[in-house]
């Protein structure tokens, strides 16, 4: 597995849970201290801080700690290698499309004749 591919993973790993795409949708409102980030979630600071320590493995955010408070701030250029992904697989299934409906086309018109 090459380290892109590994990267793809753990992004789509990291955005698969509703917690971790609700704190990240937090975020993009601007950095915030670990505890702002648990409380509308419901969960234990333990289970959150999990959450942010697999949000952090995949790059999206970043943490920084001042005396006694842990924030988090989005790293919002950590989703490009997914959009590249992506985009590479929208062209390659259009250009599919595409021949697939010339064929049927084609077989129309030689049905017609």
């Amino acid at each position: 597995m090459t380290k892109h591919d590994l990267d793809l993973s753990r992004l789509f790993h990291a955005l698969a849970d509703p917690t971790r795409r609700s704190i990240l949708t937090q975020l993009a409102e601007g950095s915030a201290p670990v505890k702002e980030l648990a409380n509308p979630t419901g969960l234990s600071l333990p289970t959150v801080m999990r959450h942010l320590s697999v949000l952090e493995d995949a790059g999206l955010i970043v943490t920084s700690k001042s005396g006694r408070v842990r924030s988090c701030a989005i790293q919002p250029d950590a989703l490009a290698p997914m959009q590249t992904w992506l985009d590479e697989q929208r062209d390659l299934w259009e250009g599919r499309l595409d021949r697939l409906d010339v064929y049927v086309m084609k077989l129309m018109k030689e049905r017609e004749t």
